[in-house]
């Protein structure tokens, strides 16, 4: 945190002053901190929301004022996070006889919406209270706790630009509302029993179930084998017992999820130990106002059925964030499955009517309320790597935070980045702050593209949001490229089209705060795919970037996609490109006939990618570590024939690698050219060992510890000798192949022996869904160099 404190002279002189704070200062109890501290030092004035943050007016003593400024600093609310404290010509006269907190006043909209947070410690203790007056109410919540982002309209974040507008606090609650002495003072979706939201039980058809608590009658359901679905604070989930093998197989079956794998909540940390182990870094993670699904490494994979998470040695828990799941684990023995309300590929549900229509022949019986869900988020997701978390996706709990721009960026254009086609996410840049959005998924799906739009008229309306540039992926096809091109040609906008694997390394920067006129880094961007500046796709790359251009150094050897995007879902197809690149399909054949590998590519229309290939008929050529990870798996008959989700056959290469083996076997050997005054990384001898091992029955799980090794250690040699040769010591790691654990300890572990300083992702994704963060400092770099020439 960065603050400008006022600081006064120490004496006893009546002042009146006008303190200005900027942040995430509403919705977290900011101003009844405010009041508090006020009075304790004995000041006079107000306190207000407005659209920049919180505007406060004193009148005192001017030690007391200088005390009280920098009290306010030391007592920010758990929420909260105060940017800035400026000190202003006091705004008008004071004549009041005691502080006061007084109504938002609206203009131009620059402060933020806080991301929704799990139930704090004080709210579950009156939740399990039989003699508070919330016992057992699914929807309490205080200053420090509950709803936020997914409830809100419009700002100044007041209860009347919420969907609790339609609620009228009852006698009891009004009083704690208005109470600043209250920890409930203007939490906006405060309520009980007798005044806010119910919660209760129906079928698919609609018809309510007689039950005088419908949270109990779904905690049955759920033992008895049902499949429920459950109206949680961003959406609307799909649970069943994560025990029940039958259960889980038939949501599955219903859900049309054959092998992602499902999310699971258990009912506190001491049962997640029963299933897997956990650092103090993953506990402070699941028990943090985020809440995120942690991927956690199992104990034994065969203490849940094999259906939670097919062919992976993960599993992946969270917490009860919401006072309705801390009430149904409360009553259940085993953890649940907690995935999604949706069929796969689709944008969860959150209205009643569209869950029972969408989710009719998934769920036994519906568990709802009548708060209405403003905004769609879905849970985060979070990995420990190399003693840190990462996130993998950026939802409830952390979006829309913001993320403060480095130095140099101060002046800025407003602008909105538009991000990728996968794991979509957009990005506001405003007033030296970098807005970026929840994950929504990939936007080749129509209503995942419907939602992803909806949401960005939200959050220029949320922000009053005039962009005067737009930034977008080079890639001409994705959705959100085209978006771009027919908003900057209405509005007569400036278009700035970047580069994917520069906007991923950018992302990264921005991440770890490098200021604007920092030197170049070395950015290594491994992921699936990106549209290259040379007309082929781009995934395996070393770049020497700053924020505002790139050289490209080194990449991996470009091998042929046959069938385009059918090779991201069919593995096989890159075994099949690599190994004809590396020795040619005849050559090959009739080396390694005998292997099962051969007898299995040749059971496919090879004859016809062949050709396919010759007349370069949909072969792209793609230097993608994504696809030869693809490669690999299918190659050692871990990938299936056709994936049912991104990443999968990646996945299922980590899940095999032998992690007791990694520091004892031998790393495959990749060669290097030199090609154009560029570094190519080639696998083919890789590929020569793989197969010998392959024809000696090597066990998988020590061909897998020997590719990762050696991709591991080319990434380091490759580094290394960029970095000598460009006289640069530090590097960057993104993308989303850098989420696979072992790769990514591996290279930093091996880059740090070299004493390489090695940057890394922290509050945004190292996927494409940090793309649009990328995306928006490197135009903002770009339009600010403008202004300067």
């Amino acid at each position: 945190m960065t603050a400008q404190a006022a600081h006064f002279s120490n004496n006893h002189d009546l002042i009146s002053r006008t303190l200005r704070v900027r942040g995430l200062v509403q919705g977290v109890g900011f101003r009844p901190t405010v009041w508090r501290l006020a009075h304790q030092f004995k000041l006079k004035g107000n306190v207000c929301n407005d659209g920049e943050g919180v505007l406060i007016n004193l009148y005192g003593a001017a030690d007391s004022v200088e005390h009280f400024t920098l009290a306010l600093l030391a007592n920010c609310p758990p929420l909260g996070r105060i940017d800035s404290i400026e000190q202003l010509a006091c705004r008008s006269e004071i004549t009041d006889d005691d502080f006061q907190i007084i109504k938002s006043i609206n203009g131009e909209i620059t402060t933020g919406v806080l991301a929704d947070a799990a139930t704090c410690a004080d709210c579950l203790g009156e939740l399990n209270n039989p003699s508070d007056r919330r016992y057992r109410y699914p929807f309490l919540n205080c200053t420090h706790c509950g709803p936020r982002f997914s409830i809100v309209r419009q700002i100044p974040y007041d209860r009347a630009n919420t969907s609790m507008a339609r609620f009228r606090l009852c006698e009891n609650c009004a009083t704690e509302y208005n109470n600043p002495a209250d920890r409930r003072f203007h939490a906006q979706p405060t309520a009980c029993a007798s005044c806010g939201p119910k919660v209760w039980l129906c079928d698919k058809n609609a018809k309510t179930i007689a039950t005088d608590d419908p949270v109990a009658e779904a905690v049955k359901r759920i033992k008895a084998g049902a499949i429920i679905a459950i109206k949680g604070i961003g959406g609307i989930h799909l649970a069943c017992d994560a025990s029940n093998k039958s259960a889980v197989q038939q949501l599955r079956q219903r859900k049309n999820r054959p092998h992602k794998p499902l999310a699971l909540m258990a009912q506190n940390i001491e049962q997640i130990r029963q299933y897997c182990y956990l650092s103090e870094v993953e506990i402070n993670a699941l028990s943090s106002p985020a809440a995120p699904i942690v991927i956690l490494d199992a104990l034994n994979t065969d203490l849940l059925p094999p259906g939670i998470a097919p062919e992976q040695k993960q599993w992946g828990f969270m917490l009860p964030y919401s006072p309705l799941h801390h009430l149904l684990m409360a009553e259940l023995e085993q953890p649940i499955v907690l995935t999604s309300g949706n069929r796969s590929d689709e944008p969860q549900c959150t209205d009643n009517d569209d869950a029972l229509k969408r989710l009719a022949d998934i769920a036994d019986v519906f568990l709802l309320h009548n708060r209405p869900i403003e905004n769609r988020i879905d849970d985060s997701v979070v990995r420990q790597m190399n003693g840190q978390i990462q996130l993998l996706r950026r939802a409830r709990g952390y979006a829309p935070g913001h993320i403060a721009l480095p130095a140099g960026f101060r002046n800025h254009p407003d602008l909105v980045a538009l991000g990728g086609e996968l794991k979509s996410t957009f990005c506001l840049l405003k007033n030296g702050h970098a807005i970026l959005s929840q994950h929504m998924g990939d936007l080749e799906d129509a209503r995942t593209f419907d939602d992803y739009q909806k949401n960005l008229s939200l959050y220029l309306d949320l922000y009053a949001h005039k962009a005067e540039v737009i930034a977008a992926d080079n890639h001409p096809e994705y959705l959100s490229s085209k978006l771009a091109v027919d908003w900057a040609e209405k509005e007569k906008l400036a278009l700035v089209q970047i580069q994917h694997h520069h906007a991923h390394i950018a992302a990264c920067m921005v991440d770890n705060n490098l200021d604007l006129d920092t030197g170049p880094v070395i950015g290594i961007a491994f992921d699936g795919l990106g549209f290259g500046d040379d007309g082929t796709l781009w995934g395996g790359e070393f770049l020497l970037a700053d924020y505002q251009g790139y050289k490209r150094l080194a990449y991996l050897k470009p091998v042929v996609m046959p069938g385009g995007s059918q090779a991201m879902r069919e593995p096989w197809r890159n075994t099949w490109a690599q190994l004809s690149t590396a020795f040619g399909w005849d050559a090959y054949s009739e080396k390694y006939a005998t292997l099962e590998l051969s007898k299995t590519l040749n059971h496919q229309p090879v004859k016809t990618l062949q050709q396919m290939l010759n007349k370069g008929i949909n072969s792209p050529l793609a230097s993608s570590a994504g696809r030869l990870f693809d490669a690999i798996a299918a190659a050692t008959g871990l990938a299936p024939a056709q994936c049912s989700y991104e990443g999968q056959a990646a996945m299922a290469l980590e899940a095999s690698t032998d992690k007791q083996m990694l520091e004892q076997v031998t790393p495959y050997p990749f060669r290097l050219n030199k090609r154009n005054e560029m570094l190519e990384l080639d696998p083919t001898p890789m590929w020569r060992c793989l197969l010998d091992n392959l024809k000696e029955k090597t066990a998988t799980k020590i061909i897998a510890a020997r590719f990762h090794r050696g991709l591991a250690q080319t990434v380091v040699e490759t580094t290394s000798l960029l970095a000598s040769e460009n006289k640069i010591n530090r590097v960057v790691l993104s993308g989303g192949v850098f989420q696979n654990r072992t790769l990514f300890e591996l290279v930093v572990s091996g880059l740090e022996q070299k004493n390489i300083q090695v940057l890394t992702h922290r509050q945004v994704p190292a996927n494409d869904g940090g793309l649009a963060l990328g995306q928006a400092v490197i135009a903002a770099a770009r339009e600010i160099a403008k202004k300067l020439k």
